[in-house]
């Protein structure tokens, strides 16, 4: 039965992403030439986000802790990654942040396009010079006025535990005075097994925790800023994770 449910969601999001491909493109088309920060396109593009979690019943998506204001100054966004369904889940956030994601993401069909047009980055992470091309083209959407998001990690971790951060979110934030915004995530890890194309049931938590600050930092504080952050994350997602298995079964939420 799990398997009929699937192929039959699977069959929907492909009319839906075939169907939204157009509308984001009709966005940019009338918005792109005076939004330079790509705000509404984005918020259009991932509008569509959450209409594939509507469209799956086995996904449940709750966000816990304050939303940052509109009007608020851009920041670099950074999140644990514990799966392949992350950019989907995470995508439901009620604000924009251009993404940086690896390069065979947008190489899926209609997917990858609706990316490129929302403004998100490609990255060869096995690549020196990719790496470097991505963080500058990151580093134009901030002085544009667009927040952006980094999964630190690099890639989904294989196991419960968190891998190392790298430096590059942290840098970039710290060269061009923006604040972290840290994300922790639980619960993504059973949406979409690694090897399988069946979904998962998965109840979702969004932790936005405080906002870090980096105006008096140098580029010697990296590995402190990385840390530091990297442990606000894995303690928020521990909490969250406890917070699961007690009687109730998920922390409380506001989305």
């Amino acid at each position: 039965m799990r398997a009929v449910a699937s192929l039959l969601v699977w069959a929907a999001w492909l009319v839906l992403v075939s169907l939204w491909t157009p509308v984001v493109a009709i966005s940019l088309a009338f918005a792109g030439w005076w939004d330079r920060p790509r705000w509404i396109t984005g918020r259009v593009f991932r509008f569509g986000a959450r209409l594939l979690v509507a469209f799956n019943p086995f996904w449940r998506v709750r966000l816990d802790g304050r939303v940052p204001a509109r009007n608020a100054h851009p920041f670099v966004a950074v999140s644990n990654h514990e799966s392949l369904a992350d950019i989907i889940l995470i995508g439901t956030l009620p604000w924009d942040m251009k993404w940086l994601s690896k390069s065979s993401i947008f190489r899926v069909p209609f997917l990858g396009l609706m990316m490129r047009m929302a403004g998100d980055v490609s990255v060869r992470r096995e690549d020196r010079t990719s790496r470097s091309a991505s963080l500058t083209a990151m580093r134009r959407w901030l002085e544009k006025g667009s927040s952006v998001m980094i999964f630190p990690e690099g890639t989904r971790s294989p196991t419960e535990e968190m891998l190392p951060f790298r430096d590059g979110a942290f840098r970039l934030a710290i060269e061009t005075g923006r604040p972290i915004q840290p994300l922790a995530v639980s619960g993504t890890r059973t949406a979409i097994r690694k090897g399988s194309l069946l979904f998962g049931t998965a109840r979702v938590v969004v932790r936005i925790l405080e906002p870090v600050p980096t105006e008096d930092l140098g580029p010697g504080d990296v590995e402190e800023l990385r840390l530091r952050v990297r442990k606000q994350i894995e303690d928020a997602r521990r909490a969250l994770e406890e917070a699961r298995q007690r009687p109730g079964g998920e922390a409380e939420s506001s989305y």
